[in-house]
């Protein structure tokens, strides 16, 4: 969806470039740096997850903050006071009466400070990666604190010190994604805007507020982003009653914590090439299973089971497909091996749990997409890789291995070449184990 941007006017006389697109329940993000709508027009991953909020009943507010985006540029002033005029003008004019406001990063003090400010208004705080004091932002998180340390590169040499910093969010793995970012970045925010931000953003404090917030607040840990650790510790310890979570889908977790509900898949997502990484899990001898127990007690048990398997697939980021399988098995699509590998491992726990150990198998190629369902000899590849594993196992390609093994955290053992039923090529399987 592309949503229709429109401007209004702070009360210090500032352009703000605004955009409410879906329908239902409202949700309002404070601008995080670089801008919000700028980031959702060329951020697929941010346009994926919003669309998919969208899509789920939810209407979304998102701004581009004083000097970024399309928002006025030649701005100077970035305290935490002018940066809530901004939002507290766009609540305004969207006509915004209750809302959940979700502060992401540096999003995260503003949302704080305004749900102090007007608690009848803020229906659920949430806080994604976020913190109460900038100096202890910029002093403590990696990355931050390589940036601060590098401000006369970004003087100097702002190409040089965008790709560097594009590199470093995407975690150093990819050259192109890394240069767009960069790209993204530049044109966002000029050197000297960027710079008198984060001069503002070390200043922010809003820790004395903590106590004071009595709306109910979800703290995540996103694991796919800057990852804030014990700073959003620390929120959920000082705010009454939060809850912290750590996860790798936060609009899950968000659509969770207000609402109580599994948020609805959203559409099927890749590289634009139909690359896809595929995790076929399926029940270990569901025939005996089923004389075993007696079909109407199987089928419970599977239903549950699949229920549980599709809820980790979404917190993991994946896509559980929707279309019929043949067998007792789950077919999902994600975009990273780790996130792939992660999903499965507590996959293979949760069938153990459930007395219905799963064969997981997963592989990385090319799909063909239609409708809500994956089409194509790499899916066969993933479900005849399924097949070799033991009961409770995750067997990988070597694809998936080269993909993850300096990511996923695991080690990889080698089970050799092996032929699969429909495959041409013999293909070399790797078990996977707990580092």
């Amino acid at each position: 969806m592309e949503p229709r941007i429109q401007y209004t006017k702070t009360s210090d006389g500032v352009n703000i470039a605004y955009a409410v697109f879906g329908e239902g329940q409202p949700l309002v993000y404070p601008s995080n740096v670089w801008g919000d709508i700028h980031w959702y027009l060329h951020n697929e991953a941010t346009r994926r997850e919003m669309n998919r909020l969208a899509a789920s009943g939810w209407r979304i507010a998102r701004y581009d903050g004083r000097g970024m985006g399309s928002s006025d540029r030649d701005v100077s002033d970035f305290c935490l006071e002018a940066r809530l005029r901004d939002l507290e003008t766009v609540i305004d004019v969207a006509g915004l009466e209750r809302f959940v406001l979700c502060g992401y990063g540096q999003g995260g003090p503003v949302a704080i400070a305004y749900a102090v400010r007007c608690p009848d208004r803020v229906s659920h705080l949430v806080l994604v990666n976020s913190f109460a004091q900038g100096s202890a932002y910029y002093q403590t998180v990696p990355t931050m604190r390589a940036l601060a340390g590098m401000r006369a590169m970004a003087e100097d040499q702002w190409e040089f010190f965008t790709l560097t910093v594009a590199t470093a969010a995407v975690g150093f793995a990819d050259g192109i994604l890394a240069r767009k970012t960069a790209e993204l970045f530049r044109s966002a925010m000029s050197a000297k805007s960027f710079l008198s931000f984060v001069d503002a953003a070390e200043k922010v404090d809003v820790l004395n507020l903590l106590p004071e917030v009595t709306t109910p607040t979800l703290v995540v840990l996103d694991r796919s982003s800057f990852v804030t650790g014990d700073l959003s510790r620390d929120l959920a310890t000082r705010i009454p009653g939060a809850r912290l979570v750590a996860t790798d889908d936060y609009p899950q977790e968000l659509h969770s914590f207000v609402r109580g509900q599994t948020l609805a898949p959203g559409e099927l997502v890749g590289a634009p090439s139909g690359t896809a990484i595929i995790l076929f899990a399926d029940i270990v001898d569901s025939t005996a299973l089923t004389e075993r127990l007696g079909d109407t007690a199987f089928r419970g048990k599977a239903r549950e089971l699949d229920t549980a398997l599709r809820t980790i697939i979404r917190e993991n980021s994946g896509t559980p497909i929707e279309g019929k399988l043949l067998g007792d098995g789950v077919l999902a699509v994600f975009t990273s091996a780790r996130q792939a590998i992660e999903a499965a491992l507590r996959c293979g726990k949760a069938g153990d749990e459930a007395g219905l150990p799963l064969h997981l198998g997963i592989h990385a190629g090319d799909v063909i997409r239609e409708e809500n369902n994956v089409y194509g000899g790499a899916v066969n590849i993933a479900s005849r890789i399924s097949g070799l594993s033991a009961p409770g196992e995750v067997l990988v390609s070597e694809t998936v291995r080269s993909l993850a093994r300096t990511s996923a955290g695991v080690r990889f053992e080698d089970r050799g070449e092996h032929e699969l039923k429909g495959v041409a090529d013999p293909q070399r399987v790797f078990a996977v184990r707990q580092a």
